[in-house]
């Protein structure tokens, strides 16, 4: 059995700044800390961090006063940033600058009147965050699927505006751009593509990958966005795969009369899970590894000033 690595996999830059800034906040001001919602999604990132001491809660009314505060990388609302300064804590923002290019966009399209359409999955944490961007007199608009464009019913001389969760499939969500453009053809786009580069990456590596696996194993959490479609991916060309969060989670049965194992990792994923699962495979049976050639990162994002020193 062979086993194919796919490039680019793993942390993006985003993941590596927002856990730099627990660790980083953990040690400057000793534990607790307090981290709104998982600041990535990965159950191993995050036990890792509980056991350093960071606490991690789903409102910010669990906070005691004057704590220290941090926002995920997916980012938060207006309102979890106001209820943070209600409570006088010490606030750092690990929200990736990538997602935070998406809330500013929101802000600055509202302000010139513009009906903004986002383009996400309802209930994501990043959804909820640039949805809680928008203004009480007119509100970020949702869409799913092209099923909910369909239902749109604004007028076509009015202003209109789309932006995209960063994490999303950039097949599926052309689909979706495209049925806008025809519904609005005066509708405007981003700037540049909100869809972030280390998930376009990821996704074009395992189209890559699958060409010549017969499997497909991602590391990455359940709740994470950018993983799970890197595993619809593959099945979407009939490859079997499977999301798992470590080696420990392997049916051996899923590797029946299977010669060729692609392997990839969500950009909230570490490495050592990775090679925890080539250990395990070399224990079934594997004798080679190959790493796949992609695009290389070099992005890298700096954490606040204020947790430099």
């Amino acid at each position: 059995m062979k086993i194919l690595l796919a490039n680019p996999r793993g942390f993006c830059a985003g993941v590596d700044r927002a856990i730099e800034i627990v660790e980083r906040a953990l040690s400057k001001h000793g534990k607790p800390v307090y981290v709104r919602n998982e600041v990535v999604h990965n159950k191993f990132v995050v036990n890792d961090l509980k056991s350093k001491g960071a606490i991690f809660v789903k409102e910010i009314n669990e906070v005691p006063d004057n704590q220290v505060v941090i926002f995920s990388a997916h980012g938060v609302s207006q309102l979890v940033r106001k209820q943070s300064k209600d409570i006088d804590s010490t606030i750092y923002d690990a929200t990736c600058p990538l997602v935070t290019k998406v809330h500013k966009e929101v802000v600055r399209k509202q302000k010139q009147n513009v009906q903004v359409i986002l383009i996400g999955h309802k209930g994501h944490p990043e959804v909820e965050g640039t949805l809680g961007q928008s203004s009480e007199s007119r509100q970020v608009t949702l869409v799913e699927n092209t099923d909910d464009v369909e239902h749109l019913n604004f007028d076509l001389d009015s202003d209109i505006s789309y932006t995209t969760q960063t994490t999303l499939s950039v097949d599926d969500t052309q689909y979706i751009v495209n049925k806008l453009k025809d519904k609005f053809p005066n509708i405007q786009s981003p700037k540049k593509d909100d869809i972030c580069y280390a998930t376009q990456n990821r996704q074009d590596a395992v189209k890559v990958l699958i060409q010549s696996s017969e499997l497909l194993l991602v590391l990455g959490s359940s709740n994470s966005s950018n993983s799970n479609r890197l595993r619809e991916i593959a099945e979407k060309m009939n490859i079997p795969a499977y999301l798992i969060d470590g080696a420990d989670e392997i049916n051996p049965d899923w590797l029946n009369n299977v010669k060729t194992v692609g392997v990839t990792a969500g950009a909230s994923a570490p490495e050592i899970l990775v090679q925890e699962v080539v250990n395990y495979l070399y224990d079934q049976g594997a004798t080679e590894v190959e790493e796949i050639n992609g695009a290389e990162e070099n992005v890298h994002f700096s954490v606040p000033e204020e947790l430099r020193q």
